[in-house]
């Protein structure tokens, strides 16, 4: 069992570490277009300033989007270095495989991520 336990480990840590490299690569790429995108031009009007002012926000978001999704699976490998990758942040108990599989980096189980995205 601990030899499995030990091979189960090290395939998610190869699998979270191919996706950290994925996405560092990915908010690289991101950051240098937005500052390739470059700055108002002195022809442009106000509709092309719009424009561009409404690129630069849409690729800075996609920027912050990728950074949060490196950070998961950062803390996800915290996690797995911790002894506590699979069990639920706030119920401590274990997270379905299943969901682990389709999400590797979650830290919540589907309840307690169900019940922090209630809105009153």
């Amino acid at each position: 069992m601990l030899v499995y336990q030990e091979t189960r480990t090290q395939d998610i840590r190869k699998a979270l570490d191919a996706r950290r490299a994925e996405l560092a690569e990915e908010h690289t790429a991101a950051v240098a277009e937005m500052t390739l995108a470059g700055t108002a031009d002195s022809g442009d009007d106000v509709a092309d300033l719009g424009t561009k002012a409404f690129n630069r926000e849409q690729e800075f978001a996609l920027a912050v989007s990728i950074r949060n999704r490196l950070e998961q699976v950062e803390r996800a490998l915290e996690r797995l270095d911790a002894g506590h990758y699979g069990t639920c942040e706030t119920c401590r108990e274990e997270i379905p495989v299943a969901r682990l599989a389709a999400f590797p980096s979650v830290t919540l189980c589907v309840g307690c991520k169900s019940r922090s995205e209630h809105r009153y």
